[in-house]
């Protein structure tokens, strides 16, 4: 796979695509040191399209965020995976807000290779310590009306079809892939996650996934 990498410490940028070059995990492509430099590098040609763009989020300039969304507004199909220091929950809900396809902490640099061929596969990934302030926070979130309930498990709450295209948001798949492995339209699949979301009072499938982990785990 090409991947292109994006930290305004450019030790960093050169440390990963060393590490990563040197296990034949991926060919870099190119290199930038802040959020302009990798959308004007994006867009330069579609040569220069990645497969995946491991991006941090505060740089100067441009942030992460910024990028981002500039790029995936042009290319709805490009691959973002944020590779960053910060856990803040606000970071990670906006980067997911996104549509990108991960949020991993630079500390794990173990799980960059494996989080890369798992967005490959089509899977939206989440570092353990990501997914851990996510749950935490859904855990101490004040509860109101439209809130899931504690006493009712989303086995209970969902039929068989329901609970199945759960299971596979879980499992990060995208609309597309589910809609392939399901035979479904993807038009299907969206109302069918609109309508789970609605159930148990969640507003994102990325709340939806972490429900389910955490009563499946």
């Amino acid at each position: 796979m090409r991947i292109a990498i994006t930290d305004d410490d450019p030790i960093v940028c050169q440390s990963l695509a060393t590490i990563l070059s040197a296990t034949n995990m991926a060919d870099v492509l190119w290199t930038a040191n802040d959020g302009d430099a990798a959308v004007t590098n994006y867009f330069a040609s579609p040569a220069n399209h990645p497969d995946i763009l491991l991006i941090d989020i505060q740089m100067p300039g441009k942030d992460g965020l910024a990028a981002a969304r500039d790029i995936l507004t042009k290319d709805p199909a490009a691959r973002i995976l944020f590779l960053t220091t910060f856990a803040d929950q606000s970071y990670i809900a906006q980067a997911m807000a996104l549509g990108v396809k991960g949020y991993l902490i630079k500390q794990n640099v173990a799980a960059v290779g494996p989080a890369l061929q798992a967005v490959m596969a089509g899977q939206v990934v989440l570092g353990a310590e990501v997914l851990g302030k996510l749950t935490s926070n859904q855990t101490s979130a004040p509860a109101d009306d439209t809130a899931h309930k504690s006493d009712e498990s989303i086995e209970r709450l969902l039929n068989d079809k329901e609970r199945v295209i759960a299971s596979l948001v879980a499992e990060g798949l995208d609309n597309r892939d589910i809609a392939a492995q399901l035979c479904l339209s993807e038009g299907t699949v969206r109302n069918r996650i609109s309508q789970v979301l609605d159930k148990l009072g969640l507003t994102n499938r990325t709340q939806l996934a972490i429900e389910w982990i955490r009563e499946h785990r």
